[in-house]
């Protein structure tokens, strides 16, 4: 299955200077089967240490910190070799032992040529604890998110459609029958969404009853997770608020509205806790009055992103023939707000954490919103979101007008097009918009 962060992986890899590597995700976007593949694709013979499944490991970083005394320890319980430049050591579910991760400042130090990588779904509650001594500058990091619909199209055998969509230009007209599959494309990723198993799934079985049970599965297995970073009182706000999340993705959080039993405090704390474990990205909103686009970022105003698209339509039991269908569906803006807001932090940088943003104005009689802005080429690119054909962007004018913006984006079903500063591209061409947006500039 094709992951774009093999890449990045490739370029750590080769370099003198590497340090070890942490990969850090939500659980069940792929992070171990990405490291296993990315060891036999480039010949590392791959030592793997899970120390949610082999605890046993973990007496040897509680003994010490020394790498070369760790090595040496390994490779008596594991019986397999540690070769410097030859070998990958993965320390899988690395958050069960946090002295491994305190450990990986010394595998730079005292065996900087070993490949140490470092994997864990919980890994930001271990590392944003007060009481943890983070390796700093001796410890690189990586982000993977669920499979981006680029990726998709890849793992589905659409590589010619990936070809060709790298090669269009803002000037071409994309033949309809293409655009339309493309859109039918676009909707079948809503329905499967983009964790591995279930894409996985999809291709193989083509069942989309199966895609269901797995979809349910894993959210099953997110509040199963609960326990494990909550105190009793914790988890049953953690699972009231996780149930609640599906019904206010893409919509302005206001805590009054969300829950009147809970106190704002108790879902400000789940909401962190849900974050930490990947399971939503929060999208502040900003005044867009320069870049960083985080220096202007008001705190308490802020939206919610799932996940992944599939995960959110399972969990508010959308069936898939829904979202095939070519009908409107009833909630059809914020399942596209989400994919949109899914497929913008998957072109963002992998080894910083995502962020993003949005505009809105409160001003009595003269309200706007804006759903997404984007920091590219040294320039805010205001998006707006528009489910079907709508072609009224009243607020995007208006933010391009009083911010002197030169350029505006709307991503909808509508074809590729651009007139009067508005770039016109639709939902199965996100994956291109930095490539498009350079040419423009």
């Amino acid at each position: 299955m094709f992951r774009s962060l093999m890449q990045d992986l490739v370029r750590w890899k080769d370099r003198s200077d590497r340090s070890p590597l942490l990969l850090r995700g939500a659980r069940q976007v792929g992070k171990s089967f990405l490291v296993e593949q990315f060891a036999v694709a480039h010949s590392l013979q791959c030592v793997t240490i899970n120390f949610e499944h082999q605890p046993e490991y973990a007496e040897f970083f509680e003994a010490t910190l020394d790498a070369k005394r760790l090595v040496r320890s390994i490779e008596l319980l594991s019986r397999k070799k540690l070769v410097p430049g030859q070998s990958l050591l993965f320390l899988d579910e690395i958050q069960e032992c946090p002295r491994a991760i305190q450990a990986l400042r010394y595998f730079k130090e005292q065996l900087p040529e070993l490949h140490v990588i470092g994997a864990g779904s919980l890994l930001e509650f271990v590392l944003n604890d007060t009481n943890f001594r983070m390796p700093v500058g001796r410890v690189e990091f990586l982000y993977l998110k669920p499979l981006s619909f680029h990726e998709f199209l890849m793992a589905a055998g659409q590589t010619d459609y990936c070809d060709f969509l790298a090669e269009v230009q803002i000037q071409d007209t994309i033949p309809t029958t293409i655009h339309q599959d493309l859109l039918d494309w676009v909707k079948r990723y809503w329905a499967v969404g983009g964790m591995p198993a279930v894409v996985n799934s999809f291709i193989t079985e083509a069942d989309w009853e199966r895609c269901q049970a797995l979809q349910a599965f894993l959210l099953q297995t997110y509040r199963d997770d609960f326990g494990k970073y909550a105190t009793k009182t914790q988890h049953a706000h953690l699972q009231k608020v996780f149930a609640k999340l599906p019904g206010v993705v893409t919509k302005q959080f206001k805590y009054v509205d969300f829950d009147r039993e809970l106190r704002a405090e108790n879902i400000r704390h789940a909401l962190h806790m849900l974050g930490s474990a990947g399971l939503l990205t929060q999208i502040h909103a900003t005044s867009a009055a320069g870049l960083p686009l985080s220096a202007d970022a008001i705190e308490k105003k802020f939206k919610l992103l799932f996940l992944d698209v599939g995960l959110l339509n399972r969990a508010c039991f959308i069936p898939p023939e829904s979202l095939l269908m070519r009908q409107p569906l009833v909630n059809q803006g914020s399942v596209t707000e989400q994919f949109v807001g899914q497929e913008l932090l998957c072109l963002q940088a992998t080894y910083e954490p995502s962020a993003l943003y949005f505009w809105q104005r409160d001003t009595p009689g003269s309200q706007a919103e804006v759903d997404y802005l984007l920091a590219e080429q040294g320039l805010i690119i205001p998006i707006e979101v528009k489910s079907g054909h709508s072609r009224r962007l009243k607020s995007l004018h208006m933010l391009m007008a009083e911010k002197h913006l030169p350029l505006g984006v709307r991503i909808s079903e509508s074809p590729l097009a651009y007139h009067d500063a508005l770039l016109s591209i639709p939902l199965y061409l996100i994956h291109e918009l930095p490539r498009l947006l350079q040419r423009l500039n």
